[in-house]
Parts: C-alpha cells; sequence; structure tokens
C-alpha cells in the first residue's frame, strides 16, 4: 500500500517497504517515492513488489538504494524445463527476470515462482517454490 515499517530485532533494524502493484504493461499503481517516505536513506531496505518489472524500470535506477526486492507474478509460466546449470521457460520472452535472483550494482531481485497457479491448475517442469532467505550483515 506504498508504505514501510521498520524492525528491530537484537540491536539490528531493516526496513520493509510495500508497494502497490506495477508491472510494465500490466496495472501500475504502486508509488515507490510515497512508500519511501521518512525511510533512513542509510537503513537497509528490503521492497515487496508484486511485479518483477517494477525492479527492472524503476527500483534497480532509483536514487535510493533498496538492496533487495521480493516478487512473484511469473508462476514460471508454470511450465519449463530447469536442471543444475540450465532453466528454460517461455515466460522468458515477457520477463528479463523471470525466477530466482538477480543483481545490478548491490541490488537485488528474487523472484520466487510461487506455490499456485494461474489459469491452468497445474505445473509442468516448474516446480511450486516456497523461498527461505537468511540475510547476514557483511563484516
Amino acid at each position: 500500500m506504498d508504505e514501510n515499517v521498520s524492525i528491530q530485532k537484537g540491536g539490528q533494524q531493516l526496513t520493509l517497504i510495500g508497494v502497490q502493484n506495477w508491472g510494465n504493461g500490466f496495472i501500475q499503481l504502486g508509488d515507490l517515492d510515497k512508500a519511501l517516505k521518512g525511510v533512513d536513506p542509510s537503513a537497509f531496505k528490503i521492497c515487496l513488489s508484486h511485479d518483477p518489472t517494477h525492479w527492472e524500470e524503476k527500483i534497480r535506477f532509483h536514487p535510493t538504494t533498496i538492496h533487495l526486492t521480493l516478487s512473484g507474478h511469473t508462476h514460471g509460466a508454470q511450465f519449463g524445463v530447469e536442471s543444475d546449470k540450465w532453466r528454460w521457460s517461455p515466460v522468458q520472452y515477457r520477463y528479463l527476470d523471470w525466477a530466482g535472483l538477480a543483481n545490478e550494482k548491490d541490488r537485488y531481485l528474487y523472484v520466487n515462482r510461487g506455490f499456485g497457479f494461474l489459469a491452468f491448475s497445474g505445473r509442468l517442469g516448474i516446480w511450486p517454490e516456497i523461498t527461505v532467505i537468511t540475510l547476514k550483515r557483511k563484516v
């Protein structure tokens, strides 16, 4: 909803930023500048943005560094081929970053392929995903 909240635990702090949906060729309601109001520029920031094209077009180039963006939306097209060294899905012709981790200048995007489905109630080669991310401070 274009808002932020700071979370503190054990003397550490991070800021969660949530934006309404923003997608290239889709709904563009999210207002990143509004969501960043009052955020300490030096804070470690995690943005929750449904569509990865928001990161591709806005977040990775924004003057305020957002360290990690968590997205979904693509479902990996629920169809594809994956191995340890290679992956392919027709969704890659629509989305630059459609699954997994992307990085540009220490700004990261993680696209989760989700657990559910869209339209077709199944998956072929693209398994459902629940992601666990462990954050560690650089020393």
